[in-house]
């Protein structure tokens, strides 16, 4: 896993955009991530200054987005109307999709009644159960309800499986013509050759290759269910609102410490964690990042305009 400073090619990349808790700071805004998948914009919580972070990150605002709130608290969501009437004033016009839990689609209705409809269509979906929120070209979107004071979900961008290697020396040498037949085989299928062999994929592609996988906690309580959504990913994205010394209290107001959330991506399998939601009250967070190390050694804290790139997987 690298820290990438360009966002040229395609790939995988989080670029986190807002990492404070509740409160912007001087140095990390409201809640709000960015995942950019073959020029496709994923947008994980909006709070309020995230259109400005946007521009810093030269992400633009008019390419295909899909926007994830994961809860309905002002400090994950504020930004949206802003974002939106940024993105009507510079002209869009590619539909923009909003989900969300319950009550999405009447806070967006009265900033509409309010201000006007914006100059593209929005497609606005309440996600009433977990599993697959939407789809696209070689991805999925799952969610899982998340433990707050509040309802709300967690969220998971998961890659299809890719296609095995395939061995060209291998097809050559049992006879197989370059061409048609090639790409038979490597999309699956058995090909009979001239001579009545039948070739089948195994003998010269390997086992698919497991897609990536980025999940989100939103913010939560440790709980079973984000452990499994984040089962192997390669990266965890989790809350860590408080240090360990205020356990009670994350608990109490529906938060995690360092060491929950290190004990989540242990027992997940994940690559690698990353900490956001950071409260106000850590303006040095090396306390944290030593609390989940601790537990889960490959852990990092997330600041403002830090970007990741996700390698794909051999």
């Amino acid at each position: 896993m690298k820290t990438s400073h360009s966002l040229e090619g395609k790939g995988l990349k989080i670029i986190f955009l807002g990492t404070s808790g509740s409160v912007p700071t001087p140095k990390r805004g409201a809640p709000a991530i960015a995942v950019v998948r073959e020029n496709e914009l994923f947008l994980f919580d909006c709070g309020e200054g995230t259109q400005q972070k946007i521009i810093t990150a030269g992400l633009g605002f008019g390419r295909r987005t899909r926007i994830l709130v994961t809860h309905l608290h002002g400090d994950h969501l504020y930004g949206l109307p802003g974002l939106m009437q940024t993105m009507s004033l510079l002209g869009r016009e590619r539909p923009l999709q909003i989900y969300g839990p319950k009550g999405i689609g009447v806070f967006l209705g009265f900033f509409s009644a309010m201000f006007g409809n914006v100059g593209f269509p929005v497609e606005i979906q309440e996600i009433a159960e977990k599993g697959v929120v939407c789809s696209g070209k070689g991805y999925q979107i799952l969610a899982a309800p998340l433990d707050h004071s509040t309802h709300g979900w967690s969220y998971a961008l998961v890659e299809d499986p890719r296609p095995g290697r395939f061995h060209p020396e291998k097809a050559l040498e049992l006879g197989i013509p370059k061409g048609r037949l090639w790409k038979e085989i490597q999309e699956g299928r058995n090909v009979t050759l001239q001579d009545g062999r039948t070739i089948r994929p195994g003998d010269i592609v390997e086992s698919p290759r497991p897609g990536r996988k980025i999940v989100y906690s939103g913010d939560t309580r440790p709980n079973t269910d984000l452990v499994e959504l984040a089962r192997d990913a390669d990266v965890l994205i989790h809350e860590s609102t408080f240090g360990d010394e205020l356990a009670d209290k994350a608990l109490l107001d529906g938060h995690s410490t360092p060491s929950q959330a290190g004990e989540a991506a242990a027992k997940a399998r994940v690559g690698l964690l990353l900490l956001t939601h950071i409260s106000p009250r850590y303006v040095d967070t090396t306390s944290l990042l030593e609390e989940a190390r601790k537990v889960f050694g490959e852990s990092r804290i997330a600041e403002d305009l830090m970007k990741i790139e996700i390698p794909l997987k051999n």
